[in-house]
């Protein structure tokens, strides 16, 4: 019997593509993957008696293997391993792999400004091998060849795999690392330590519809059964209309992977989705269609409408720069950088240390995802907060950013402990002083009404003591126990999430 080969590309979330397992697939069946069911890219295919078949196979082999050993020969080694450019001759001096969220452009562009910064001259991006490596390059100072950086974005998973066989320096994830690679990067150090995890930027998501819909919000879940086909008309989800049409981002979409992780999980994509490659051309066809749902990045919402979206007993939210820098938002989610915690590549520390600055945090704002760098807001209050809540942030600014906390502990998480920085520096910057800050503890609703007022007012009182290690004194330290949940308390990951400091400024 007839068959095809194919390999699942969907990395990080599929564990037939981490394993790059070849599929067979029977003639007329699918072509896609029985785990997730992501279309296959197609490696081959044989029949049983199909001699010409493999005679041409072996011809195309020997020749890729001559085609290889071309190329190696032609770069040149380092440390870090890698690949070379097309066009590139240069010296690797960093690498980077991993998440294509990130690598497709945001690496890129980080890259590049790395090696402004470190007073490269002649900077610019090239193609690698295939559409998902690149490699920036630029002089260094007194070099007289290129100094490259080379990224490869095959998927969150590849960080890690990459990072154990060290042919990488820096691991790009659009999800946090897993306890299972973790164990085996042990020799590199604790990967959920500060020196190795680093929060590079948040990355949202808006769900769109036509400005005449009459839906104005709805729960993740019913995201779900909307995204997946098993709500299939706007009267399933307490709308009015025809048939819901859905629009969706291409495969190859960092947008469309965040949206499948966060909403699709483990399902598949409804069929009958249309696909884009282009976040405007999608955001066009929605505004265009009565019928019509889609989801784009922040800056692609356009003339469509975006709704918004609520979990399990949390209040829905919008999305916009701030319920995204604060992760309040559903659709929101963390990116990030995994390094040794002792790095050899004496650029592994440079390169980080300037993402995460200001200039490196306006080159991640600039390509579309939020940025951690510091900016006061104005907040409608929710009509349920507490009395207390609403009079004390009458008239107050929201920073845009939460503190929230290591699981199961009361220490500040890895990415809290840069903002408190942030914000010194920020306060710092306007001149105000300490009396202007008010910081408010939240908890989620497990246990007791009692217990969760302490814990949060203990969680307010742990930001109020970094700051006063920096000579900032909060004169307004309150904690609102499990009032005011962002996230469903029915999930681990939603818990976590209603377990946070938020800070304001009074005027």
């Amino acid at each position: 019997m007839a068959t095809r080969q194919g390999k699942c590309t969907n990395f990080g979330n599929c564990e037939k593509a981490d394993k790059r397992e070849i599929i067979p697939v029977p003639q007329g069946a699918d072509f896609s993957c029985p785990e997730c069911g992501r279309d296959l890219t197609e490696v081959g295919a044989t029949t049983s008696r199909n001699n010409n078949a493999l005679f041409g196979g072996l011809i195309l082999a020997v020749l890729l293997l001559a085609a290889f050993v071309t190329l190696r020969a032609c770069s040149r080694s380092h440390s870090s391993g890698g690949f070379a450019g097309l066009g590139s001759s240069g010296t690797p001096i960093l690498s980077l792999s991993g998440s294509n969220t990130i690598g497709a452009s945001l690496g890129p562009a980080l890259a590049e400004a790395f090696l402004k910064e470190q007073g490269a001259t002649d900077v610019k991006t090239l193609p690698g091998a295939n559409a998902e490596e690149k490699i920036v390059q630029g002089v260094l100072p007194g070099q007289s060849s290129p100094s490259i950086v080379k990224i490869a974005a095959h998927g969150s998973a590849t960080a890690f795999t990459d990072m154990a066989s060290g042919s990488t320096d820096i691991g790009m994830a659009s999800r946090r690392i897993k306890p299972e690679e973790a164990i085996k990067l042990s020799s590199l150090g604790d990967m959920y330590a500060g020196a190795s995890e680093h929060v590079l930027g948040l990355d949202g998501i808006a769900v769109i519809v036509n400005s005449a819909n009459p839906v104005t919000s709805l729960r993740k879940d019913q995201l779900t059964h909307i995204f997946s086909g098993d709500a299939s008309a706007w009267s399933d989800v307490g709308g009015s209309g025809g048939s819901i049409k859905v629009y969706a981002r291409d495969d190859k979409s960092g947008t469309y992977d965040t949206f499948k992780t966060l909403v699709l999980g483990n399902q598949a994509l409804v069929p009958g989705a249309q696909r884009f490659e282009d976040s405007n051309a999608l955001s066009e066809a929605v505004a265009g269609d009565p019928d019509g749902i889609g989801f784009v990045g922040l800056p692609y919402v356009h003339s469509a409408r975006a709704i918004s979206v609520a979990e399990k007993g949390a209040m829905a939210l919008q999305p916009t720069r701030l319920t995204v820098a604060t992760e309040d938002y559903p659709l929101s989610r963390r990116l990030y950088l995994y390094t040794p915690a002792n790095p050899q590549n004496k650029f592994t520390q440079k390169f980080v240390e300037f993402a995460l600055s200001h200039q490196g945090q306006e080159v991640v704002g600039g390509s579309g995802f939020v940025a951690q760098n510091v900016t006061p807001q104005t907040q409608v209050i929710a009509a349920g907060a507490p009395s207390d809540y609403k009079q004390l942030t009458s008239g107050a600014e929201r920073l845009s950013l939460d503190f929230r906390f290591r699981t199961g502990k009361s220490d500040l998480d890895n990415k809290a402990v840069v903002d408190i920085d942030r914000v010194v520096t920020f306060i710092a910057d306007l001149k105000y002083t300490g009396d202007r800050i008010m910081l408010f503890g939240f908890a989620d609703s497990t246990g007791s009404r009692d217990a969760n007022n302490a814990l949060s007012l203990n969680r307010a009182k742990v930001v109020q003591d970094q700051f006063s290690q920096r000579g900032l004194k909060p004169t307004v330290v309150r904690g609102f126990g499990p009032d005011l949940p962002v996230a469903s308390n029915d999930t681990d990951e939603g818990r976590e999430k209603n377990r946070r400091v938020e800070i304001w400024l009074r005027k």
